[in-house]
């Protein structure tokens, strides 16, 4: 043999060793794009709605931010997932004595106010305390009602106010 061929060889060796199947590459490359598309969620915020709620429909296209949830049905209210209030289970709405402001959501609000408060202190990347709160409200839930919320959040310092609902847009 002489000594070109032993280097001829060695190359065609060594190129084997680096090709690549482009086709399995494509193939994972679109099943993760796929993947990723439709795992996408545009407005960044996740709502776990209970199965006790249901929501009201609206053509609005507006996202609702990040915030505190509060979250009412027919018999009980969640602060952030946190049931406050069973009314199912006996619990009595112990209300001021104005009857207007709701005194466990006040307090949870309260709490939960507080919290991030302490958070934005300690942290220089947390997120500032906006005022702002997510109402998840049953669509049957009379406005008497929604009105004693709204008031109890404003009196625990939450001034914004975005309605949750489900969108009819196809």
């Amino acid at each position: 043999m002489t000594h070109r061929s032993i280097r001829s060889k060695r190359r065609k060796r060594k190129s084997s060793l680096l090709e690549l199947e482009m086709t399995s590459l494509l193939d994972v490359i679109t099943t993760l794009l796929i993947f990723l598309l439709f795992g996408y969620n545009s407005s960044g915020i996740e709502i776990n709605v209970p199965k006790e709620i249901t929501l009201p429909k609206s053509i609005s296209k507006d996202f609702n931010h990040d915030a505190v949830k509060i979250m009412v049905a027919q018999d009980a209210i969640w602060v952030d997932a946190k049931k406050i209030i069973d009314l199912s289970k006996g619990d009595e709405l112990s209300t001021d004595q104005e009857g207007r402001r709701i005194i466990p959501l006040f307090d949870e609000l309260v709490a939960q106010k507080e919290l991030i408060r302490a958070t934005e202190k300690s942290s220089p990347r947390a997120t500032k305390f906006s005022g702002l709160v997510n109402l998840i409200v049953d669509k049957s839930i009379k406005y008497s009602f929604v009105k004693k919320i709204l008031y109890t959040t404003a009196e625990a310092g939450y001034k914004e106010y975005k309605f949750v609902v489900m969108s009819d847009i196809q």
